[in-house]
């Protein structure tokens, strides 16, 4: 399983070490062997982990340059990060990042050999079209996109579902996690309201390969939680 912490715009840097000191030891003291990684804010990458993996939320596709604003490879080099998250659904949909703009910054990072964990989700009015037309607008996100980089791990989070306290029943994730299969090898997760109470439920469906958490992860008891039941899941 990979379980993924999104801290969003959350969490000082003395608030992030706090927390990795807890999940880490929780890791080691569990001996677990999932991999876990934590995507912190900019301020809070300098943070050596021992047994967990730090990403970045964001990168621009560049060496360095006059891009105001923007963090790149140059910056994320100095602190040791090879993992990216590119294509959430917050960059798309608030910040307006297009399809073009995601595949660039997709085929930047992975020529530089980064473990890409690359999001893929609908809004609710096309959820409400049928399957078909959900599958249509995910395939259009994957324009661009090499689904056999060997590095890459695919996140699917219902935008309608991000925030709310809703997800889709279980027949529905693994309808679509099924679809998904079918196009890639790449370890498949799933995002939008995971908590504790259905994480465990989650990570058991067929083809789900774990979770991309977002608000229930700025615990790091809950977050340990859910690290222990995607262990469970093992035995």
């Amino acid at each position: 399983m990979i379980l993924c912490a999104n801290f969003k715009a959350n969490k000082t840097r003395q608030e992030t070490r706090a927390y990795m000191a807890v999940v880490e030891s929780f890791v080691s003291a569990n001996d677990i062997t999932d991999t876990i990684i934590v995507f912190p804010p900019f301020t809070a990458l300098d943070h050596d982990p021992r047994n967990v993996l730090i990403g970045v939320q964001n990168g621009y596709p560049v060496q360095n340059g006059a891009y105001t604003g923007e963090i790149a490879l140059e910056q994320l080099e100095e602190f040791g990060i090879k993992t990216i998250l590119i294509g959430h659904s917050e960059r798309r949909h608030i910040i307006g990042e297009t399809q073009e703009q995601i595949a660039a910054k997709f085929r930047f990072f992975a020529e530089e050999g980064f473990a890409i964990v690359y999001c893929v989700g609908e809004p609710l009015e096309i959820r409400e079209e049928g399957n078909n037309a959900l599958m249509r607008y995910i395939e259009a996100q994957f324009e661009g996109i090499d689904l056999s980089y060997p590095d890459l791990i695919i996140a699917y989070e219902p935008v309608w579902a991000i925030g709310t306290g809703l997800t889709p029943s279980n027949r529905d994730i693994e309808l679509i996690y099924g679809a998904l299969r079918a196009k890639t090898k790449a370890p498949l997760l799933y995002g939008g309201s995971v908590k504790v109470d259905n994480a465990g439920e989650i990570m058991a469906l067929n083809n789900v390969d774990g979770v991309l958490v977002g608000s229930a992860s700025l615990s790091a008891h809950d977050f340990c939680e859910m690290i222990a039941q995607a262990a469970e899941l093992k035995k």
